[in-house]
């Protein structure tokens, strides 16, 4: 990120909006909301790829034969709408995925969604992104992700709708076909 860039178009900002940039409670606005950025924004600079690299940690999983699968519910993360950069909020995501020889770290699950939220996003995207990084990470075509958010473009803006919430499914592999799977998402 071109943090300078940013400070530059936030006093920008300040002004198109009718402020003065250089008041006391503004002066160090710009380089608090680039700072903000940076961090908030911080899945930007990756690559679903590099997330999964990154939080890829496996340990073996002992071959039952059987197709058990790992599920973890109700990761909190948020986000930005790409439309509005407006904030997703109260989202939870609930993962599921069948072991092909190896387990992920169960911190290494929460600390994928977390980056991939880290993103300007779709919550549809979202849950594809997170779909792919989980099934590279974890080496098995067989993911579902779940996730129910509200949009702050929904609920603060537009509509002002408070009480809608947005549910996606992304299903890959078994997940797609077999109702059994899915419902372990809820």
């Amino acid at each position: 990120m071109d943090r300078e860039k940013i400070e530059f178009h936030v006093r920008g900002l300040l002004e198109a909006l009718g402020e003065n940039p250089d008041r006391e409670g503004l002066k160090e606005t710009p380089s608090r909301v680039a700072g903000m950025f940076e961090e908030m924004l911080e899945g930007i600079a990756y690559t679903n790829h590099d997330i999964a690299q990154m939080f890829g940690k496996t340990f073996t999983a002992e071959d039952t034969g059987a197709q058990e699968a790992v599920v973890m519910k109700d990761i909190t993360v948020f986000s930005y709408c790409e439309h509005h950069l407006a904030l997703m909020y109260d989202m939870y995501v609930n993962v599921a995925y069948i072991p092909h020889g190896k387990v992920l770290g169960l911190s290494k699950i929460a600390r994928i969604c977390d980056m991939a939220a880290k993103r300007l996003q779709l919550q549809e995207r979202l849950g594809r992104d997170i779909a792919e990084i989980i099934s590279e990470a974890a080496g098995t075509p067989d993911v579902g992700v779940k996730i129910v958010g509200s949009h702050s473009c929904m609920t603060a803006r537009g509509i002002r709708n408070s009480s809608a919430r947005t549910e996606t499914r992304t299903y890959t592999g078994e997940f797609k076909s077999r109702r059994d799977l899915q419902e372990l998402l809820d």
